[in-house]
């Protein structure tokens, strides 16, 4: 008996450890990338910076404006969302309400298998089949494109929206359902008017992680996007989101030159963004789980 204690102790500081472990490698990627990114601001105008239309890095003097490269990020992620959430989330709906267990099994790992694909497999399928069918049958001026990456984001954020959405109808309660049937309701307006209000909480997380997964995204958007540092006018133009800027040109940056803390800076914005997203996730989940205990 004396040694249980002892067990509960030592498993709760090693959980302790965990959590404080994460803590410290987030704490000390956002103090390297801020100490990387900040000393670009002793020369440049971070005005200049984030609204400024040019980006030329090796230009006399440099241009660092980053303004098309953030409009391509959310070009992108606006586009891949477009996509992403009705598919994931009617997915989900159906696995949940409509779809027979026989369905479930074999459709739930099918989705799943997304989510294990290599993102340099995913941009490898835009380069290869659909940048092609894009320029031949669409009339694009070339294939890699502000539509093709928006595409090939959406494939790889519908797993994480479908299943966290499933989740979030999983726990609706039966009653709830039985509750509109009883009333008249059909399977349709049951899941339409009651089951999909009630788990709008984990759907809206859901669709937030999503999209924190696209703005993020470097493998595809370096592949598939086009690489044009300018602001889109067609979903059919090239762009290139900030992730791919970052990785394109870091290995050519001089060690701790202009160039090398302007891409950290990039880093800091996209950070930033996806920090937002996740801020936004988790307070949408904490404000209808309050209304919902506070009704009960």
């Amino acid at each position: 008996m004396s040694s249980a204690p002892f067990r509960e102790r030592l498993i709760h500081w090693a959980l302790a450890g965990s959590a404080a472990t994460s803590l410290f490698a987030l704490g000390g990627i956002m103090f390297f990338l801020f100490w990387e990114g900040l000393p670009l601001f002793a020369d440049y105008n971070v005005i200049d910076f984030l609204f400024g239309s040019f980006w030329y890095p090796t230009a006399e003097p440099p241009e660092f404006g980053i303004f098309p490269l953030v409009a391509g990020s959310l070009a992108v992620t606006f586009l891949a969302s477009l996509i992403a959430v009705p598919l994931g989330v009617l997915t989900a709906a159906y696995l949940t309400e409509i779809a027979s267990a026989r369905i479930r099994r074999i459709c739930k790992p099918m989705i799943e298998l997304l989510a294990a694909l290599p993102s340099v497999v995913i941009g490898f399928f835009g380069m290869i089949i659909v940048a092609p069918f894009l320029q031949d049958y669409l009339g694009a001026d070339t294939g890699l494109n502000l539509f093709n990456a928006g595409l090939m984001l959406a494939f790889m954020s519908v797993p994480t929206i479908c299943s966290i959405s499933e989740d979030a109808l999983y726990a609706v309660p039966r009653s709830l359902r039985e509750a509109s049937l009883a009333l008249g309701a059909t399977r349709w307006e049951t899941t339409l008017h009651v089951v999909l209000p009630a788990a709008l909480s984990g759907i809206g997380t859901a669709v937030m992680l999503g999209m924190s997964r696209a703005i993020g995204e470097t493998m595809v958007v370096l592949m598939v996007a086009g690489g044009a540092g300018m602001l889109p006018t067609s979903i059919f133009d090239p762009v290139r989101p900030m992730p791919a800027s970052i990785a394109a040109e870091m290995a050519e940056a001089p060690f701790r030159g202009e160039h090398y803390h302007a891409l950290f800076a990039i880093g800091i914005v996209l950070f930033l963004f996806t920090l937002a997203f996740n801020i936004i996730a988790h307070s949408v989940a904490s404000k209808h789980k309050q209304v919902g205990s506070s009704g009960l």
